[in-house]
């Protein structure tokens, strides 16, 4: 038998489940099935008009070349200033690295900090990325269950029982997907208070979902709570949710020096730099109109009052009101142990989804991807029409058991 000629690194991992569940529901469309996609983490919003018009006008004043490796002079400026304005964190230019897409950030950031056997604490229910991304890098990912009775966050115990002497990371992600649970300024200094005991540890905020809170929720960051923990930690972000620009692939890092240092050096041997009119449009969403941001939320949260309104309805179904992002993490284990009208017996969030699909044609993903069952994350990021429809057909799938 031939040897494989791929890494063992990379047969450490998967292929993204959201992007799997995607796939397959778009296959079903196509054979004409018709099918709601609740699957994907995308705002169905447009990129507002003031972005659009400044990727156009930097492409007609030619700034179409190469870029600085780590950004443009004048993005990550506009990065500093956001950082100090809104989180109350304070960064130079020097501090920061513009990526493609916030993905390539915290994937940059493992790959210049891991070892083999380095252990990165996450808790679950996580963004499918994150252990694959661990895996990828040779390290061990931790994964921390963090149950619905407790909000679906972590708490301080188990992170001091978490950690030992390989521990590399922490990773927070608030709000988070795919529950949308949000830390409060009080949680954040429980968890702050335990990682000052134990230098070692570096912390890596994920706070691309910062901008889409409800109920005109706080927006506690860690880092302004507790400054003693900045020279350890990783701030990642980027544009993609908060102003509807996902395809324009601009992410960002921001910390201590070395670290933002280790990383652009990788980039500048993988990458290179963001695209150049992509970070022309980021500035302008830094810098331009904010109207659109509010406005979203708004929408994002009428969307979810709805579904949820309709979901905890159905028997069997139930949802915690998420804080903020733009998912609902549903627990169906009431639905388990139920069987179809051909006779399969739902054993698991995996059958449920599947049901789901192949009956009504309704596309989410099972818990199980994201580190947490029985639950299914469903997308809200689409128009109310298309969210009654989906939450009706999800009814008659589920009247429909035994």
């Amino acid at each position: 038998m031939t040897a494989s000629r791929i890494a063992a690194r990379v047969q450490r991992i998967k292929p993204s489940p959201s992007s799997a569940a995607s796939d397959r529901a778009n296959e079903l469309r196509r054979q004409g099935q018709s099918i709601i996609n609740l699957v994907v983490g995308e705002p169905d919003f447009d990129t507002p008009a003031n972005i659009r018009h400044a990727a156009s006008a930097a492409i007609e004043r030619g700034e179409t070349r190469y870029t600085q490796n780590a950004g443009t002079p004048e993005l990550r400026q506009a990065i500093v200033d956001k950082l100090a304005r809104e989180n109350g964190l304070s960064y130079t230019a020097g501090q920061v690295l513009v990526t493609s897409g916030a993905k390539s950030a915290i994937f940059n950031a493992f790959a210049a900090t891991l070892g083999a056997g380095d252990e990165v604490l996450i808790p679950a229910p996580y963004w499918v990325s994150y252990p694959d991304m661990v895996l990828a890098c040779e390290g061990e990912p931790i994964t921390l269950a963090c149950p619905e009775h407790e909000g679906f966050k972590l708490t301080p115990e188990q992170l001091r029982n978490a950690i030992t002497e390989r521990t590399r990371w922490l990773l927070l992600n608030s709000p988070s997907n795919p529950t949308g649970a949000s830390y409060s300024a009080a949680e954040l200094r429980a968890l702050a208070d335990v990682l000052l005991d134990f230098p070692h540890v570096l912390l890596m905020t994920d706070d691309i979902y910062e901008h889409i809170r409800y109920e005109g929720l706080d927006n506690p960051h860690i880092l302004a709570i507790e400054p003693g923990l900045k020279d350890r930690s990783l701030v990642v972000n980027g544009v993609s949710k908060t102003y509807a620009m996902t395809g324009w692939r601009i992410g960002y890092a921001a910390g201590p020096a070395d670290l933002i240092g280790a990383m652009a050096t990788l980039q500048s041997q993988s990458t290179s730099n963001a695209c150049s009119v992509s970070q022309a449009a980021a500035l302008e969403a830094l810098n331009g109109d904010q109207r659109f941001v509010k406005h979203s939320v708004e929408v994002y949260q009428q969307r979810r009052d709805r579904c949820l309104e309709l979901l905890n309805a159905i028997p069997g179904l139930s949802c915690r009101k998420p804080d903020g992002a733009f998912y609902l993490y549903v627990n169906c284990g009431g639905l388990l142990g139920k069987t179809t009208a051909e006779g399969k017996t739902l054993d698991s969030d995996s059958d449920v989804v599947m049901y789901l699909l192949e009956s009504q044609g309704v596309a989410v993903v099972a818990g199980t991807a994201y580190g947490l069952a029985p639950f299914f994350r469903m997308s809200i990021a689409t128009d109310i029409s298309t969210l009654d429809q989906g939450c009706a057909r999800i009814a008659a799938a589920v009247a429909a058991l035994r």
